[in-house]
């Protein structure tokens, strides 16, 4: 076996330099992905349940980023025309839907469990447990709260969304921004945390002056 996944291993790094992506295997291996969708070289999986309908991507996605389902619960949909930047990271111990035409920069964190427990002494039997036997699969007392990403959202460089959040259509989360609760459609949100200071246009001024 260690000489079949040696072998799987190089065949894998092999691609990678030459295509700069990491072919369907990837895909068909960790997730599900539709047409064109493909993860880049950096791009990474925990998909600690291991099965393979946590992770559901539609067509002509770009991943760069990571994604984490933890063994407790989480589930990750993602939809068309969508890219996730590097170093960003989606995890889920409940549920995280982004939707179609989404642009997520690099360094962003999007996570809608606290992953950890609150008691002290809780968390750090918790760990010790972890280190010993792996991620748990019973959730105990950490506390999840899905995450709702609407279509034609951008979200800057150095983001966080954390639990619990909707995030509305076409809205915009600028850089370093931390994001605590829902985003109504077609605004700017800044700072941390995250704060309205400014309504867009919901009409694409792109559509207008192609016609």
């Amino acid at each position: 076996m260690k000489i079949i996944y040696l072998i799987s291993y190089l065949i894998k790094g092999l691609i990678r330099k030459v295509s700069g992506k990491i072919t369907d295997w990837s895909c068909k291996m960790y997730s599900i992905c539709d047409e064109g969708t493909y993860f880049k070289m950096n791009a990474s999986i925990g998909n600690f349940p291991r099965d393979r309908n946590k992770i559901k991507i539609g067509k002509n996605s770009v991943i760069e980023g990571k994604l984490v389902v933890f063994n407790y619960g989480g589930e990750i949909i993602i939809g068309d025309n969508v890219y996730i930047g590097v170093n960003s990271n989606v995890w889920s111990g409940e549920q995280v839907i982004l939707g179609n035409n989404i642009l997520i920069s690099h360094n962003v964190n999007i996570i809608d469990t606290n992953s950890h427990e609150i008691d002290h002494i809780e968390r750090a039997e918790r760990f010790k447990s972890l280190v010993i036997h792996g991620h748990p699969r019973n959730k105990a007392s950490i506390i999840t709260s899905k995450i709702f990403v609407k279509d034609y959202v951008w979200i800057s460089f150095g983001a966080t969304i954390l639990k619990g959040v909707t995030i509305g259509e076409g809205a915009i989360v600028a850089a370093n921004a931390v994001v605590t609760k829902d985003v109504p459609s077609f605004t700017l949100v800044a700072g941390n945390p995250a704060i309205v200071v400014k309504k867009l246009n919901p009409i694409s001024n792109y559509k207008l002056n192609s016609k």
